[in-house]
């Protein structure tokens, strides 16, 4: 093929400086036939296929070839041939003899002519698609990885991203309340991918059996569900590709947060300020077009969903209760009996019947044991003896006066010292620990070392009243010998007799 600036110049020659074909050809090296052709054509017409390209060792393969290419539709991306694999396979099993290029040739133009086309589409206002991504984030010095749950308002391109230690049905669920909450209305439907979280089973025609919790959330809001074809993201392509722009433009470089609840601040800001983008294609920015998603949505209900996974359980013998594979104490007084664990993002909540006995901070390791002092307090206080071995004590930070106390008590009134020590502990049920602290302080300050004064200034402390102890009853008070003076002894000091 030639150059175009051939093309010109040849032209040029001819038809602007008279240049004849005989003599263009002898000047510019070229066939008489090639000097007509670029006379007649402006520009150059390019090679053209006459007829179907013929692959003599190829083409009693094709149909192989076409085979496994029409299997790797029904597999995974990951696991598909490459053109590589398929001339290992035609050598090995068919005993083709051709080379490398001609089978990635064909191999690329037929995955070409198969590859699906789509028409582009309209959205009407007030309808969202919604997904989960990945991404690597530092929250408290520890680098892990974050699902966040993206929301996508195909009409404004408005949108809302929440991050969560863990892809659940209750990271789920707080995402649609925060998401709903943020855009200040419910969608009138969500698209979805066919998610677990979302869907028990896919059934014949296109039907679907929702989860329990999904259910429960939609009849909450009142928004109905769409689900895309299995297997094919393009269905929901704007929350698809909304997913990839967060993850480029906000986790890159790994962001670090002290927690959570920062992560989430930042990524609601930068949902905000998108709003004033103004995207290719459109004249309005996003929160112009956004007016018109929030007229057509539905109002919110006067509360959110409580998002949470509820699981019914037994306390056991440890009185402890297991939820996703980590256990978490509970007052022994529940031991052995029916508690309801609720399992939130960051908290879990067990309760018994309606009052709730329990609550600690979600932990996301596996086996993990989370153990609250105070539930064990009453046991210990009644076997005592398994004070310095109790597992829930060991790690348990008390300010250092706790310890002198306990150490008084043992020394001067042995297993009943350590059995009053619990006592004093087991004031933490009721009072808060600033105060039970400030009572010890004023206990070993006064030498009023027993539960019953701890108690008694842990009270006036919180009733703003002054103390009342008769330290009389402390037998363990160090005693001190004051001498009386005569007043003969004292006139002696007056007229100075007694120097």
């Amino acid at each position: 093929m030639y150059r175009v600036e051939l093309y010109l110049r040849v032209r040029r020659a001819c038809h602007v400086e008279g240049m004849s074909i005989r003599e263009a050809a002898r000047v510019f090296g070229l066939h008489r036939d090639t000097v007509r052709k670029m006379l007649t054509f402006s520009l150059p017409p390019g090679y053209r296929r006459s007829g179907p390209s013929i692959r003599p060792k190829l083409d009693p393969y094709s149909a192989v070839i076409d085979r496994i290419l029409e299997e790797d539709k029904t597999r995974p991306r990951k696991q598909r041939h490459t053109a590589k694999r398929i001339l290992e396979r035609l050598r090995d099993e068919h005993g083709f003899t051709g080379g490398y290029t001609i089978v990635k040739d064909y191999v690329r133009e037929r995955r070409l002519s198969t590859q699906e086309m789509f028409v582009p589409l309209v959205h009407p206002p007030g309808h969202a698609q919604a997904d989960f991504g990945e991404a690597l984030v530092e929250i408290g010095g520890v680098e892990r990885k974050a699902h966040f749950l993206a929301f996508d308002l195909p009409h404004s391109d408005a949108c809302h991203v929440k991050a969560f230690p863990a892809e659940t049905t209750e990271a789920f669920c707080d995402g649609h309340n925060a998401a709903f909450d943020f855009f200040g209305g419910v969608p009138q439907s969500v698209l979805y991918d066919n998610t677990k979280l979302a869907v028990a089973r896919i059934l014949g025609g296109g039907r679907r059996q929702r989860t329990r919790v999904f259910s429960e959330l939609e009849s909450h809001y009142l928004f109905a569900d769409r689900f895309g074809r299995p297997g094919k993201g393009n269905d929901k392509g704007k929350v698809e590709n909304l997913v990839g722009y967060v993850r480029r433009n906000f986790f890159v470089p790994v962001p670090r947060y002290a927690s959570w609840e920062a992560l989430n601040t930042h990524l609601e800001e930068f949902c905000r300020r998108r709003m004033a983008d103004r995207l290719r294609g459109h004249d309005e920015t996003i929160g112009e077009r956004f007016t018109r998603d929030r007229q057509a949505m539905m109002p919110l209900p006067p509360a959110p969903y409580d998002a949470c996974d509820k699981r019914a359980t037994r306390v056991s013998s440890l009185s402890l209760v297991r939820y996703r594979n980590n256990d978490y104490s509970v007052p022994v007084a529940y031991g052995h009996r029916e508690v309801l664990v609720r399992g939130y993002v960051h908290d879990v909540v067990i309760s018994c019947g309606t009052e709730v006995v329990a609550r600690h901070e979600r932990s996301y390791e596996r086996e993990d044991v989370i153990l609250d002092p105070l539930h064990y307090l009453r046991l210990i206080e009644q076997k005592v003896g398994a004070l310095d071995q109790a597992a829930p004590l060991a790690n348990w930070s008390l300010p250092e006066e706790f310890t002198v106390l306990r150490r008084l008590l043992e020394a001067r009134m042995s297993k009943s010292g350590r059995r009053e020590y619990v006592q004093v502990l087991r004031l933490l049920e009721t009072f808060k620990t600033d105060d039970v602290h400030a009572g010890v302080k004023d206990a070993l300050r006064l030498g009023a070392i027993g539960f019953d004064a701890v108690k008694h200034l842990v009270l006036c402390r919180i009733e703003r009243r002054p103390p009342r102890l008769d330290l009389d009853v402390y037998p363990y008070l160090p005693r001190a010998r004051v001498d009386t003076t005569s007043a003969v002894e004292y006139m002696g000091l007056i007229t100075g007799a007694g120097t």
